[in-house]
């Protein structure tokens, strides 16, 4: 140490024990820093882990439901075209000749699926519409197979979305 005193001025000792501090608590700075990089990337890898398993079991409830709901809408279609089919079976040429459908049952069937106001009657609704009994029936039934699709999907969505949220909160709560 007694060299130390001889060949270094005392300023130049107090620099470099100075520097000397600043190296070592830069040093320990940065070795709190990287601990708390490493929290992070830890938080992060466990967030990314929570949003695959939330993901997977999203992926599952889309499975189930799709499997559910689709094979339901062919069943209804199917059982519609079997109803729209046996039109001719239950209203026969004799049916429709003695029942004549008139213009104002034809406005007022489009306006009620069309949603709007049929308007005042008038005399020309008395008339012949050109459309027989029998086709009205067909349309009908179609209508009745659209409306029991869309019924079954609507509720199909209610309980997807149902499933969606307990399979995200059950994985988020972990």
């Amino acid at each position: 140490m007694s060299l130390l005193k001889e060949v270094l001025p005392r300023w130049a000792r107090w620099l470099a024990l100075a520097s000397a501090a600043a190296v070592f608590g830069t040093i320990c700075y940065n070795k709190g820093k990287q601990g708390e990089g490493e929290k992070h990337i830890a938080y992060v890898n466990q967030q990314a882990e929570r949003s695959n398993k939330i993901a997977k079991a999203q992926r599952v409830v889309v499975a189930q439901t799709q499997i559910k709901y689709v094979d339901r809408i062919k069943t209804i279609y199917v059982k519609g075209e079997i109803v729209e089919k046996q039109v001719p079976i239950y209203i026969t040429q004799a049916d429709n000749a003695r029942f004549a459908v008139n213009t104002g049952f034809v406005r007022l069937y489009d306006a009620a699926w069309a949603g709007d106001d049929p308007g005042p009657a008038t005399d020309s609704d008395r008339e012949p519409a050109g459309i027989s009994l029998a086709q009205v029936a067909a349309v009908d039934a179609g209508n009745a197979t659209s409306c029991h699709a869309w019924r079954e999907l609507a509720l199909g969505l209610r309980e997807y979305y149902a499933h969606l949220q307990t399979a995200t909160n059950a994985i988020k709560q972990f």
